[in-house]
């Protein structure tokens, strides 16, 4: 591709150089050629003009048509065309020509067959009006407009040549760096993601594309170690619910009459609907992934699914619902109720007695909080717990079935819905997580 630049840009160049080239060689030479002419009538009629003031002030008339130069003739015409009176080199002949006052005319002369510019003037004479016509040769005129044009045929294709060249040169080198971006891009497989392509130092487009390219090589990396953190921390998490199946089952094979229906049952029905909820969550961040999630909006009661997830976790904890206050969002009521859901999971797995729920409307937004009274999450953390298969260590010292996903997966779903998630420090003394959510405009 950078050939093909190369020579488009090239010829591209020369083109329009050589266009504009012959436009202002042709300019060029009629404005000389012009000139030129123009210096010769104006010559011509000064002549012209002399005479003719002598002729009328009484001077001899064969006098003044003597001793003209070759490259100038004059010829003294009576009112019927006449010649009376001219320079040697046209004597006895006829008029050259009968130019009007103020006209030139271009005329071959018997002086060796030569191109002239004729130009007349009139005198008033006591026996009636005399024309002088003054003719000059345009020999000198044309010369140096051939030579110029000689020159010129010469000179634009050479120049062309130099400009061609120099593009040439001036392209390849720009195009250099392309080449090298290329053939590193070319050698960059799947597995070494970590190699950049050289960015440039001269701060053009080649090298804004240069970092761009790394910008996009650091983006796939980080997805590709995304992606095989995620498989490697689904694989270690569907390993434990599947091992303590096995488990129980080996156990009932191998001493059946010491463990009921119900007692491998029961185990083994835990760890099934673990096994599910976690492959549902890996199925919903897949979707999130791949394609977005598909929502369906309608007006959500958020304060109703607030007090469901209330009653539910109150059983083994003190709940506190008295900061939840009405609040409506235009959203998926499936998806909210699974980040509630989460959020109180999430709250009552580390509290050590004690949750509240919270409702604020303002400003068009509604924020749920989800507080608890356990150990709390540090500041620089709080970024890090919405990843996927995040735990902290108090939460893996206390595994109680947490995957690690429920707070990644509130942040899709709150992304989702246009909202934002934040964590901070709980009234409680342990951690608020505060979900923000665009409210429904009355």
């Amino acid at each position: 591709m950078a050939s093909t630049v190369r020579v488009r840009t090239t010829a591209g160049a020369v083109g329009v150089v050589g266009v504009a080239l012959l436009l202002g060689a042709v300019t060029l030479v009629l404005i000389v050629r012009s000139t030129l002419t123009e210096n010769v009538r104006a010559a011509a009629e000064t002549r012209a003009g002399e005479v003719a003031a002598v002729l009328a002030a009484g001077g001899d008339v064969p006098s003044l048509a003597v001793g003209e130069p070759d490259e100038q003739l004059i010829q003294i015409l009576d009112e019927d065309g006449r010649v009376v009176a001219a320079s040697e080199n046209v004597a006895g002949r006829a008029a050259v020509a009968r130019p009007a006052p103020g006209e030139a005319v271009e005329v071959h002369t018997p002086v060796d067959e030569d191109l002239f510019l004729a130009v007349a003037a009139n005198a008033r004479m006591p026996d009636g009006r005399r024309t002088v016509v003054v003719a000059r040769a345009l020999s000198d005129a044309l010369e140096s407009t051939q030579v110029l044009v000689q020159l010129l045929a010469v000179g634009l294709p050479l120049l062309l040549v130099v400009v061609g060249v120099t593009t040439w040169r001036v392209v390849g080198r720009a195009l250099a760096p392309v080449a090298a971006i290329g053939g590193e891009v070319d050698a960059i497989s799947a597995a070494e993601l970590h190699r950049r392509v050289p960015e440039p130092a001269s701060g053009d487009e080649i090298a804004r594309l240069a970092r761009t390219m790394n910008r996009m090589l650091a983006r796939l990396q980080g997805a590709q170690s995304a992606q095989r953190r995620f498989v490697s921390d689904a694989s270690h998490e569907l390993r434990t619910p599947t091992a303590s199946i096995r488990q129980h089952t080996e156990v009932a094979r191998a001493y059946p009459d010491r463990v009921t229906v119900a007692g491998l049952a029961e185990p083994v029905h835990a760890e099934a609907l673990r096994l599910q909820r976690l492959i549902d969550d890996l199925l919903l961040l897949a979707r999130a992934d791949e394609a977005g999630l598909a929502l369906r909006r309608v007006q959500v009661d958020v304060d109703d699914l607030v007090l469901a997830e209330a009653d539910r976790v109150r059983r083994a904890l003190s709940v506190d619902t008295s900061g939840v206050t009405a609040g409506r969002v235009l959203g998926d009521p499936a998806g909210l109720r699974r980040v509630l859901r989460n959020l109180a999971d999430n709250a009552a797995r580390h509290a050590s007695s004690a949750v509240a729920f919270g409702i604020a409307v303002a400003d068009g937004s509604v924020t749920v909080t989800v507080d608890d009274d356990g150990p709390g999450i540090p500041a620089a953390e709080r970024t890090r717990v919405l990843d996927r298969f995040v735990r902290l260590a108090d939460a893996r010292a206390r595994d109680e079935g947490g995957s690690g996903l429920g707070l990644a997966i509130v942040a899709e779903l709150v992304a989702a819905h246009g909202g934002t998630v934040a964590i901070a420090d709980a009234p409680l003394g342990g951690a608020r997580v505060a979900v923000t959510l665009p409210g429904v405009q009355d």
